[in-house]
């Protein structure tokens, strides 16, 4: 796997997949049967600097996406930001009649004006490993490409001055359905989400009980993840869902319940239980204390 590509337009898309020039430069929908590429599109990596939101109903082999791989099931949506890299490895050959799905991609540039462009951050399924994809039922796919198809019809008639606001709308509605749909299967797997919370929380209180701190600093979200096999941004929504707490809001609670152990039970001064705890700076440990207790270390320990 050798070879990497790079698109960063809508027409380079276009042109590396044998498509007719795009009707809009800044979104497309891309459908299997009309693609023909320039390029190889496996055993390659792809750069693109688009959104992408892919439905894939038929198996296609294996896509290699963050740190693992995949086999598409039926009805699965993924989403890739720009920059993310993406590959495919052969797989086996698909009648053509039988492949269904598309693509929906957008360039930052549509949304970079728009309520959209100031919230895209927020949904965090865009920074989702594969493996984390969002599973549709019949229904939910019916309003999902209901929604596609208004922006399709949208981009491919003449553009007039409602056509961005319109396109940008139907775009926000999609992903708020598919922010929906993924608290639906947060809320359909809470025995498995349950499981990873018991998990995670044995790996945090496992990360002072070991000492990590005096080689590791203060625990981070992406470590918990790597051990979990969880992208941050999923593993992070999930404990939200099922507990009220994202995974820095765990890792700061366990943090200032070790800290007020210390400070109850041991004469080392507050610079040192910083140390401990993993802070680089003194100061660090006391601004995070007083934010979450509302009183300073020092305060704390000399409470009565």
């Amino acid at each position: 796997m050798s070879n990497t590509y790079t698109l960063n337009s809508i027409s380079q898309l276009h042109q590396s997949l044998g498509l007719p020039k795009p009707r809009h430069p800044l979104i497309t929908v891309v459908y299997p049967d009309d693609v023909q590429p320039v390029i190889p599109l496996q055993d390659v990596k792809l750069i693109i600097n688009l959104y992408q939101i892919t439905l894939k109903q038929f198996a296609c082999g294996t896509l290699i996406y963050g740190r693992n791989s995949y086999d598409y099931e039926e009805g699965t949506i993924i989403f890739t930001s720009p920059g993310q890299v993406v590959a495919y490895k052969e797989g086996p050959e698909e009648d053509n009649q039988n492949i269904e799905g598309w693509s929906l991609c957008f360039h930052p540039d549509l949304i970079r004006k728009s309520d959209l462009g100031d919230k895209i951050n927020q949904y965090n399924f865009f920074n989702y490993e594969v493996n984390e994809a969002l599973h549709l039922s019949d229904e939910e796919q019916k309003t999902i490409e209901e929604i596609v198809d208004k922006i399709t019809k949208e981009y491919c008639q003449n553009l007039d001055r409602h056509s961005q606001h319109l396109i940008v709308s139907n775009l926000e509605l999609l992903l708020d359905y598919c922010l929906r749909y993924y608290d639906r299967q947060f809320y359909t797997r809470t025995n498995l989400n349950t499981d990873v919370v018991s998990k995670f929380e044995r790996l945090l209180k496992a990360y002072y009980q070991t000492n990590k701190t005096e080689k590791c600093s203060i625990p981070n979200v992406n470590y918990f993840g790597e051990k979990l096999n969880l992208s941050p941004y999923y593993l992070s929504d999930l404990l939200k869902k099922e507990t009220g707490k994202s995974a820095q809001e765990h890792i700061h609670y366990h943090l200032i319940e070790k800290a007020k152990n210390k400070l109850l039970n041991s004469s080392d001064s507050v610079s040192s239980i910083g140390y401990d705890l993993g802070f680089e700076y003194p100061q660090h440990f006391s601004n995070l204390f007083k934010a979450k207790t509302g009183i300073s270390p020092r305060a704390y320990r000399n409470l009565d």
